[in-house]
């Protein structure tokens, strides 16, 4: 399907942006065949995974204020 390709090329990109960045970033898309499964996704059974992504993100944030102070990162 369409989406294989796309997440595919959204994977390659993260990846790419992880090595040259001196931050990491978070990778958070979802690849879903139908909408009921994106409904699971986004509330249902299987949590909210946006929430999980940016809960992940303020993490990550925290702990590179841990280990370099309170600079911006």
């Amino acid at each position: 399907p369409h989406f294989e390709y796309v997440c595919n090329a959204v994977t390659q990109g993260v990846a790419q942006l992880n090595l040259q960045l001196p931050v990491p970033s978070i990778f958070g898309v979802l690849t879903v065949n139908t909408q009921a499964q994106a409904d699971e996704r986004t509330g249902g059974i299987h949590g909210h995974k946006g929430e999980e992504a940016a809960a992940t993100a303020l993490k990550m944030i925290a702990l590179l204020q841990s280990f370099f102070g309170t600079q911006t990162v």
